[in-house]
């Protein structure tokens, strides 16, 4: 019999975090077998396993991925980090414990939603609440719900978010909305920008350049850029050019 899995030091952690009483517990280890202690830890086990799996499930749901996609066989070779920062800086998620913001920025089709995605759900393992926007979709989100009356409630939902993945952000009508989800983020939780705009031109997103230079003040305060060169991904795996045919 497994000593390590009837100790009750790990029964008593398992059981504070089930929240079962001090009381109840102490009652139990005074007259349970090893045989009835190890059915416990076995109990106890199987229920947070449970919880974990359940929570992990809930926070893919809420993150809203269009199509999940991990790391396993990402290229990394056309992505340009900043002197000093490391690919495993990166997937560490330090950035996000710290509220920092990272942009992804290049064009079409050279992987940048796949990393964000990939970096999303390595959060979502790690326990963190993710969103993935669309910004477009956003920006539609916000103007409906300032007509609707209830900006302050969308607002305070998106706030519950460690991480925040804004794709495809770019010149959009409506825009402005953008500034108080990404305002009231600095310095409490991390976004990661996906963009084919430049910030020289990000005055165009907001239709003002005042708010866009307070915007890049934020993220470039605490914030790293990100380049993604070479070929379109999707150029180079298109069926329609005779490439990776199915089988």
């Amino acid at each position: 019999m497994s000593t390590q899995r009837t100790d009750p030091g790990r029964l008593r952690a398992k059981a504070r975090r089930l929240f079962i009483s001090q009381a109840t517990m102490d009652d139990f280890l005074s007259w349970a077998t090893p045989r009835q202690a190890e059915a416990a830890d076995r109990l106890f086990q199987n229920e947070l396993d449970n919880r974990e799996t359940a929570k992990r499930a809930r926070l893919m749901r809420r993150a809203k991925f269009p199509v999940p996609k991990g790391l396993d066989g990402y290229d990394f070779s056309d992505v340009r980090l900043p002197d000093g920062y490391t690919r495993d800086g990166m997937l560490s998620l330090d950035f996000a414990r710290h509220a920092q913001d990272l942009v992804f920025y290049g064009k079409t089709g050279r992987g940048k939603t796949h990393l964000a995605t990939a970096l999303g759900m390595l959060a979502v393992d790690k326990g963190m609440d993710v969103r993935f926007l669309p910004t477009a979709g956003l920006v539609l989100q916000l103007g409906k719900a300032k007509r609707d009356g209830n900006l302050d409630n969308l607002l305070k939902d998106i706030s519950k978010a460690d991480l925040l993945i804004l794709d495809e952000f770019g010149d959009i009508d409506g825009a402005r909305l953008l500034y108080q989800v990404i305002a009231s983020s600095y310095e409490r939780r991390s976004i990661i920008f996906t963009t084919n705009i430049e910030f020289s031109k990000w005055g165009t997103v907001f239709a003002d350049d005042k708010l866009a230079a307070a915007i890049i003040d934020r993220i470039v305060h605490h914030g790293r850029l990100i380049e993604f060169t070479g070929p379109s991904h999707r150029i180079g795996e298109a069926l329609m050019f005779g490439k990776n045919q199915p089988q």
